[in-house]
Formats: C-alpha cells, sequence, structure tokens
C-alpha cells in the first residue's frame, strides 16, 4: 500500500475492458489521472537511455526511421517470445515507476487515480491505497480490442495471457466495475465510487 499523502485508487483491467472510459469520467469529476501506458511512452521517448538500450538489444527494425519506436514491430516481437517481453520489462517497470511516482505526487485533487493495464503485475500495485477494477468477459476483451486496434484474435488472447487473468484481478479489487453493458451505464457508477473516495481521502488525510 502507498504511503504517500496523496489517497491514491489503481484503475485496472485487462484489455479491451474500457478503462479509459472510465478514467476520462474520473477526469471529468476533477480527479487527477496518472496513466501508466503515457509514463511507458515517456521511458523510451528519442534519446532516452532506455531507447537505447532496446534499440541495441532487438536492432533496427525496432525504431521508425525518425528514431522513434516501433511499438507495433516491438509488440510483436516480445510476445511471441516470453524471455524478450520479461527482459524489456525488467529494463522498463522501474523507470515507469519512477515516473508515475512524480506524476501522484504532484497531483492536485483530493485524491488520485493511477490507470494502469500491470497494475498488478507490477509493483505498482504498492502506489496505490484501493484496487478499482473494470471487469468484462473475455468475449468482450475480444471484441472491443480488435475494433479499437485490429489486429487478430491470436495476439490479442497473447496480450490477456500476458497479463494476470480475470479472475486473479477480481479477486485482489476493492471496487469493481462491470463494463460489459452500455457505456451509459458508466456514469452512475463512477459517481458514486467518486463520492466514496471523497470520503475516504477526507479519512486518510485526517480531515
Amino acid at each position: 500500500m502507498s504511503d504517500s499523502i496523496m489517497f491514491t485508487v489503481g484503475l485496472t483491467g485487462g484489455i479491451g475492458s474500457g478503462k479509459s472510459a472510465v478514467a476520462q469520467l474520473f477526469r471529468e469529476h476533477g480527479i487527477t489521472v496518472v496513466d501508466a501506458d503515457q509514463a511507458a511512452r515517456e521511458a523510451v521517448l528519442p534519446g532516452s537511455p532506455a531507447l537505447a538500450e532496446i534499440r541495441t538489444h532487438f536492432g533496427g527494425p525496432v525504431l521508425k526511421e525518425n528514431g522513434s519506436l516501433n511499438r507495433a514491430w516491438l509488440r510483436g516481437a516480445v510476445f511471441a517470445d516470453p524471455k524478450q517481453r520479461q527482459w524489456l520489462e525488467a529494463l522498463l517497470h522501474p523507470a515507469i515507476a519512477v515516473l508515475i511516482d512524480e506524476a501522484l505526487a504532484n497531483a492536485a485533487s483530493p485524491y488520485a487515480i493511477l490507470e494502469s493495464p500491470l497494475l498488478l503485475e507490477t509493483s505498482q500495485h504498492t502506489l496505490v491505497n484501493r484496487i478499482l477494477v473494470v471487469d468484462v468477459s473475455e468475449a468482450t476483451q475480444v471484441a472491443r480490442a480488435i475494433q479499437r486496434d485490429g489486429g487478430d484474435e491470436a495476439q490479442i488472447r497473447a496480450i490477456m495471457d500476458a497479463q494476470i487473468s480475470r479472475y486473479g484481478r477480481l479477486g485482489r479489487a476493492d471496487d469493481i466495475i462491470d463494463n460489459d453493458g452500455p457505456l451509459a451505464a458508466l456514469e452512475p457508477a463512477v459517481a458514486a465510487l467518486h463520492q466514496r473516495y471523497l470520503a475516504l481521502a477526507a479519512q486518510h488525510t485526517g480531515q
């Protein structure tokens, strides 16, 4: 659990679960959302030490012509080879954690949300006081991920297999949003949780 003064809720869910939609609704309530994926992008910007190491390890195809990371190529490479994925995670996770910690320290709302697809697979869960899981069926995950990103079912299922299982995730949850229904159903669910988190944040800071 985080020792931070800022009360922080970890928001997670599998690929295609709708984490981003839930995060946006919290933003609309004025809550700072720290996006772990954004931190991951910052960690590999051109000129970063991490990107240089990735280039050395994987070779030329891992970079685009403009020198930025070829994410599609890298995704295919690491999900085809678990050892390569483990190497990449060992390189990036510490750098990402530093960026997340800095962003949470600068949050200016009553509580903060850490949105992360790998909250429970990494040490990121130690940065939060509470875990919110956005849950959908595996069939919904696959359908939504294909619709959003293209690609094929096999690659999406490889990503799902690399994440904690649906039931493992639910077993770690303090709060759960069922997102198998329409988008409109998310609004009242987030509004109710927002009120709960405001009260918990006030308790956390002793107000």
